[in-house]
């Protein structure tokens, strides 16, 4: 059974890090692009950042640039999404998902993910 799994997130202060981790199972996760989405209360879903299959290309939207580093271990067949300096508009649950791709090093925010995981809760605030 395929299943994407996040977790890492909880509540920190402005300023702070977070690790969040997308634990896959059920596919080869080198053969997909991951990508890390996140929807706030009354907003709409916004791409945040993704990865590549082989890991050589990344895409971040801008509000994290600079903030957020996604990275793989394909032999965990984990994707993880480490969040510093986080902010209040921060706050949001965090998904991840997956595509598979042909191309190893090219990644879409955008593009349309097949397969999406449960979410996890990030709360900032003090």
């Amino acid at each position: 059974q395929l299943q994407l799994v996040e977790s890492g997130g909880g509540l920190v202060q402005p300023g702070g890090s977070l690790r969040l981790s997308c634990t896959t199972s059920g596919f080869t996760l080198a053969y997909s692009v991951i990508g890390w989405f996140r929807q706030a209360p009354g907003k709409e879903r916004e791409g945040v950042s993704c990865i590549s299959r082989d890991g050589g290309s990344t895409n971040y939207a801008d509000s994290v640039m600079g903030r957020f580093t996604i990275s793989r271990d394909n032999a965990k067949k984990t994707v993880y999404l480490q969040m510093n300096s986080l902010k209040p508009e921060d706050t949001a649950v965090y998904y991840c998902a997956s595509y598979v791709s042909t191309p190893a090093s090219v990644c879409y925010v955008d593009s349309e993910y097949t397969y999406w995981g449960q979410g996890t809760q990030v709360t900032v605030s003090s």
